[in-house]
């Protein structure tokens, strides 16, 4: 293998990993300050005024979408939830906005890898994007098209029998349904959505209590392990797909395809072509700041890189989500109105930093092949710190510390009742979370009978500190 390919692979790997150490505290504590908030804002109450398309109920939305989930897919899926219960287009989609682009932990990432001028673009634009958005679709929505596929949403559910798991928006199975005190069906997508359900129709008392309980830390917990699971593989990928297009993709590329120099043709070409790149980027969520970093790096102008970051709602993967809720025209339409919105907004903030003279100036600092990455600093500290944190609440969840019901799942860990699948071992019984921990454990129950099933007489040993 050619020398200089396998030590373009190394530099590649270096860097993106360099990144990932840089952000690495950022985003833990980030998703650590998100999870608190999703556990404990109610999403019930705010989630009931969104059905008007006034100022109050897009400043709602605006507010609900920031305390919530910061991953693409997951957005959009709640917001399907949304719509489907009768809130409004507008909402729903500066709901998807904001819960993409106002979160903690994506700030912290723009700030430490970008800077503190695009933050500010990333903050104010999220808003600007929200304001533009709404003045479009007021301007152009197709009332009839979005009545009828409102409609058909709710057609589906009553012939599925209420599939949509409540607490994140995507599709139940009758693997994970329980009955309420009501007599209705509720369907989740997973045990561990099920288990939130539970917890948040369970809650003790006010946040600060439950904060002092095993219990509050366990809901954290298990909100943290599904904000993971959600967003790793972007955020990797992101990352490792960012130091490969630093070394790899030459500034030919880049010179190609973005308009150099001054004027507004320049500044609006390139912030049409970064949302363009963002388009068929496929890499969504967090993961495409690390990838913006590389087209800052590559000479692209600020107005198309900050318009990049703003466009991860309409990546590939995602309108495919799209065409599958909605159909193809509705998503079309979400298509037109979100890349007008994000180029527009990119065009604006390069304009407005301009006219300040708060545009960053590439030139002053280290490439990111020129940076050292791993040192004794301030990141290795914190970086430490998170990773504590971190492995805190993963200790929490995996032992079930207040987690509800009296039995432990002994293949993950998971607090269980005597309702769910069961097994047998050497006159013991153990009980699970789902099938799929049944069948490990009936393939090698010695691997996991090693402690006793039942956590307690009562289920409560482990409430309080």
């Amino acid at each position: 293998m050619d020398v200089s390919l396998v030590e373009g692979v190394l530099e590649s790997l270096r860097i993106g990993v360099g990144f990932l150490w840089t952000a690495a505290w950022a985003i833990i504590m980030g998703l650590t300050i998100t999870s608190l908030v999703q556990v404990y804002v109610s999403k019930e109450r705010m989630a009931g005024v969104l059905g008007e398309s006034d100022l109050s109920s897009l400043a709602t939305a605006t507010v609900f979408g920031a305390a919530s989930s910061g991953c693409s897919f997951g957005a959009v899926a709640i917001g399907k939830g949304l719509f489907a219960k009768g809130a409004h287009a507008v909402n729903v989609l500066a709901f998807m906005f904001a819960s993409t682009n106002l979160i903690v932990e994506l700030g912290l990432m723009i700030l430490l890898l970008l800077g503190w001028e695009f933050l500010v673009a990333e903050l104010l634009g999220g808003l600007v994007l929200i304001a533009v958005m709404a003045v479009i679709v007021r301007l152009t929505l197709p009332e009839p098209l979005f009545d009828e596929v409102r409609a058909e949403l709710e057609r589906e559910d009553r012939e599925s029998g209420g599939m949509t798991d409540p607490t994140c928006g995507m599709e139940g199975s009758d693997e994970h349904a329980i009955v309420t005190d009501g007599g209705e069906t509720l369907r989740f997508c997973s045990e561990g959505c099920l288990e939130t359900y539970r917890q948040q129709t369970a809650s003790n008392g006010a946040w600060t209590d439950e904060l002092r309980s095993w219990g509050g830390w366990y809901k954290i917990a298990n909100q943290y392990r599904k904000e993971w699971s959600m967003l790793w593989t972007d955020v990797v990928a992101g990352f490792l797909v960012s130091g490969f297009v630093i070394v790899f993709v030459p500034q030919s590329v880049w010179n190609a395809l973005f308009l150099e120099g001054d004027g507004l043709l320049v500044t609006a070409e390139n912030a049409v072509m970064g949302v363009v790149i963002a388009v068929i980027s496929f890499v969504g969520s967090m993961g495409n700041v690390p990838f913006a970093v590389a087209l800052w790096g590559g000479g692209i102008s600020f107005a198309g890189v900050i318009a990049f970051v703003y466009a991860d709602l309409i990546t590939v993967p995602v309108l495919n989500v799209y065409r599958k809720y909605y159909g193809w025209a509705v998503m079309l339409y979400i298509l037109g109105v979100f890349f007008v919105t994000m180029a527009f907004t990119g065009f604006l903030m390069e304009l407005l930093f301009d006219a300040l003279g708060i545009v960053p100036n590439l030139a002053g600092g280290e490439t990111a092949t020129e940076q050292r990455y791993f040192e004794l600093n301030y990141t290795f500290y914190l970086n430490l710190v998170a990773f504590a944190v971190s492995g805190f609440l993963l200790f929490v969840y995996r032992r079930g510390l207040g987690a509800p019901g009296k039995y432990r799942d002994p293949v993950c860990g998971m607090r269980t009742d005597d309702d769910g699948p069961s097994a047998t071992h050497d006159g013991e019984t153990y009980y699970f979370c789902s099938t799929t921990c049944k069948r490990a454990f009936e393939d090698a129950p010695a691997d996991f009978a090693a402690h006793p099933p039942r956590v307690s007489d009562d289920g409560s040993s482990h409430d309080h500190h």
